[in-house]
């Protein structure tokens, strides 16, 4: 009888990514003082995301908004917002459910959605108001 000797099981997992490697990147955090500059007087249709850490569907959506800033750049801005760090502008519009997505045109926001959607889904509530 013989006995095989079996070689050592390896796996490489690959390494987290990091904001600045990503098309997250494209996704620009704006606070209580930055979001009248950065939102309300922007030429092109604002998206912002009001998120807050804790909140596991606002995780779910990042992917999400990384994918469509990056295909949108040009078209579409993606901001976010966090809740915790950010009270008076959330506030401000009323927000009282995470993930809440408000699109701005011309610093007045236009519609509002509210929870974690797939990609497809959230172009088909953006269709027509993003020209």
């Amino acid at each position: 009888m013989t006995t095989a000797t079996k070689a050592p099981v390896t796996q490489t997992f690959a390494q987290k990514s990091t904001a600045t490697d990503t098309p997250a990147a494209a996704v620009l955090t704006v606070t209580d003082a930055t979001f009248a500059v950065e939102v309300l007087t922007e030429q092109l249709p604002v998206l912002v995301d009001f998120t807050a850490a804790w909140c596991p569907p606002c995780r779910m959506i990042e992917p999400v908004l990384a994918a469509l800033a990056a295909e949108e750049a040009g078209r579409l801005k993606i901001v976010r917002l966090d809740v915790d760090t950010s009270p008076q502008t959330q506030a401000a519009y009323g927000v009282l459910s995470m993930p809440t997505l408000m699109l701005f045109r011309a610093g007045e926001p236009v519609t509002t959605l509210v929870g974690a959607r797939s990609k497809a889904h959230l172009l088909r509530d953006l269709a027509g108001l993003l020209d």
